[in-house]
């Protein structure tokens, strides 16, 4: 996969560049793994906006990813690699021996008509999935469950993977992409390998209106609203922020201010925070 780069010919291509999906096998999705996607605006069932800066957007469809990947033991064939609007990484449609089709994140290195299994323990070999206790150490994994049955929570996105370290107990080891450390129970699922499309990350949208189709609003600098409106907020002509240091909209520190819950019971299973 390769970035492309755009001439300078109109102030929209100056610094744009795009993927050339060159794996991108199909670009129809499969009907029957479709489901329609309602927008809110970043609104909650009050209407209150809960998430700023989302609204408006291309439409998109759902597109039904089997993140458990609990079809034991029936050996799938890999039909077509496909891009998915609503991530990062692309999607594979898998073709199982009794005659099921599921979507999975495709990891790098799958190709059309390559074979997969999931099980309790099975080959270490790109896609396949298993449990991480019967992972050797030092395998690099993806689509990690943190808890049994419920589907993959952790490296989920473009580029993203884990090292299995060791085990301990009933746990296992892991050193996340953001440089944590952690224990995960070892009978969650995990797959081979780390999820491709890795080069999305460098691509620069260029001109606001690509970020507009993908539903992200302006945001707003605080200094240049009222004082009712925001804490930087105020003053006459160009004013400082008026404070120590800056601030959110409701007040509380913008930077080195810790959010995660001191009581939060996975707090334990963590050995080593991120950098």
């Amino acid at each position: 996969m390769a970035i492309k780069h755009f001439r300078p010919m109109t102030n929209g291509q100056r610094k744009k560049s795009t993927l050339v999906n060159t794996e991108l096998t199909k670009t129809a999705p499969e009907k029957s793994l479709l489901k329609i996607k309602t927008k809110t605006a970043g609104r909650n069932n009050s209407g209150k906006i809960t998430v700023r800066h989302h609204g408006g957007g291309a439409k998109r469809k759902y597109r039904v990813i089997d993140f458990r990947r609990n079809k034991f033991d029936i050996v799938g064939t890999v039909s077509t690699i496909e891009y998915d609007p609503n991530r990062s990484a692309n999607i594979a449609l898998i073709n199982y021996a009794d005659g099921e089709k599921r979507y999975i994140i495709a990891p790098k290195g799958l190709e059309v008509g390559m074979k997969i299994v999931s099980g309790e323990a099975c080959d270490i070999k790109v896609g396949n999935a298993m449990m991480l206790k019967n992972i050797p150490v030092g395998t690099v994994v993806h689509n990690i469950e943190l808890t049994l049955g419920k589907g993959a929570q952790l490296a989920r996105s473009a580029g993203q993977s884990a090292q299995i370290l060791g085990r301990e107990d009933r746990y296992v080891l892991l050193r996340l992409s953001s440089g944590e450390t952690r224990k995960v129970l070892g009978t969650c699922m995990a797959v081979i390998g780390e999820v491709g499309n890795e080069d999305y990350s460098l691509v620069r949208l260029g001109k606001a209106g690509r970020t507009r189709h993908m539903g992200i609003r302006p945001t707003v600098r605080g200094s240049v609203m009222n004082p009712n409106d925001h804490p930087h907020g105020g003053g006459e002509g160009r004013a400082p922020i008026g404070h120590k240091k800056p601030m959110t909209p409701w007040g509380k520190p913008a930077l080195g201010y810790k959010t995660r819950k001191t009581k939060k019971s996975s707090t334990k299973l963590i050995v080593t925070r991120r950098k």
